[in-house]
């Protein structure tokens, strides 16, 4: 990793600080506290505190008052991000960002298949422009399909409608997936499983609406 990019001197340790504070914004849909950015870095609170400050001083990230979930990357922490990792490749976009589309297999009868026909890559699939992913944790879904480990393709958006699976940030500033429905002046955000109850909120951020699902076998 080249620690020093034009105009903007980093530390090795910054960078990665950087890197977890995007990361951990970018999987979850809310920002990391000093604490956990301690426990991803194998630091104290104070060092973390410390690498923190360092990148608020460049304009790297910017918290946002009256929160305690609030750190994030600034426009210029993206665009440096973007840069580094450029650097650590080949700077290059061709190939490699995706996996080879064969054709088609038959779970009826048996199909003609086509050999590579095509390059499949999330953006193909799902577009490029206000699209996140998340993977979820727990199994308050499985009734939707959706497992603990899967990831959640998700198109950003404030608003949803009835019965949409959705990406929530409830009152304690944590994420969930769930299905959203407006009853009166409140939210209930439905699992789908019989073993958790409905979350009823009066105070509820849409992150997303959920679009697609990734699954390891």
């Amino acid at each position: 990793m080249n620690p020093t990019l034009p105009n903007i001197p980093l530390t090795p340790r910054q960078i990665e600080t950087l890197e977890n504070i995007a990361r951990f914004q970018a999987r979850r849909c809310y920002s990391a506290t000093i604490g956990e950015l301690a426990d991803a870095l194998g630091v104290s609170r104070a060092t973390a505190f410390e690498h923190v400050a360092a990148l608020r001083e460049k304009g790297l990230v910017a918290p946002s008052s009256g929160r305690a979930r609030s750190l994030r990357c600034t426009e210029r922490g993206q665009r440096l991000l973007e840069r580094q990792a450029a650097c650590d490749g080949d700077g290059s976009t061709d190939g490699g960002s995706g996996i080879p589309l064969a054709g088609r297999v038959a779970a009826g009868r048996p199909i003609d298949a086509i050999e590579e026909v095509e390059q499949l890559s999330l953006e193909s699939l799902f577009g490029r422009q206000d699209v996140f992913a998340l993977q979820v944790v727990g199994d308050s879904m499985i009734d939707a399909g959706i497992d603990d480990g899967d990831y959640v393709v998700c198109r950003k958006t404030a608003a949803a409608e009835p019965g949409q699976l959705v990406v929530a940030i409830v009152e304690d500033d944590t994420a969930t997936v769930k299905r959203f429905y407006r009853e009166g002046a409140r939210i209930r955000l439905e699992p789908a499983n019989a073993a958790y109850a409905p979350i009823h909120t009066d105070h509820c951020r849409i992150e997303g609406v959920v679009i697609g699902l990734l699954r390891r076998l």
